[in-house]
């Protein structure tokens, strides 16, 4: 097995040491490091339960809280990995809670009815309707 084989994966006899954004960055959660980062130090991560620092070093069977957009997800870290390679391989370095996928699911579900409640229209209101609008809205 060649030194960047080793460096990459891990089992059970093996250890490496990855920082906190690096490792959200790989598994994909997050677009760029510099947006890993920052969502970390923005206390949107919590690793073990509490608030950590971007270099915090990754371990298994870590529990991750994270927001990703208007969702926040639970996972377990199932493997360590520093490169950034394809979504399939990203998806075995965790496992998302049971509990974590019902709540994503049902505020999903909310979300759209929601915007049968509250319509957009097809166009935006041109000059004359806009005023109609702030007329009715200020009397």
């Amino acid at each position: 097995m060649s030194k960047s084989n080793t460096r990459n994966t891990t089992s059970k006899d093996e250890t490496i040491s990855i920082r906190l954004d690096k490792w959200l960055w790989a598994a994909r959660f997050y677009k760029t490091r510099a947006i890993a980062r920052d969502m970390v130090q923005g206390g949107k991560v919590h690793y073990n339960g509490q608030r950590t620092k971007p270099s915090k070093v990754v371990e298994l069977d870590a529990v991750i809280k994270l927001a990703q957009g208007v969702d926040e997800k639970v996972i377990t870290v199932l493997k360590l990995l520093d490169k950034r390679l394809s979504a399939p391989i990203a998806q075995t370095l965790y496992q998302e809670s049971d509990a974590s996928i019902e709540k994503r699911e049902a505020n999903s579900i909310a979300r759209k009815n929601n915007s049968f409640f509250a319509p957009h229209p097809d166009r935006k209101p041109d000059k004359k309707q806009r005023r109609e609008l702030l007329k009715m809205k200020s009397s």
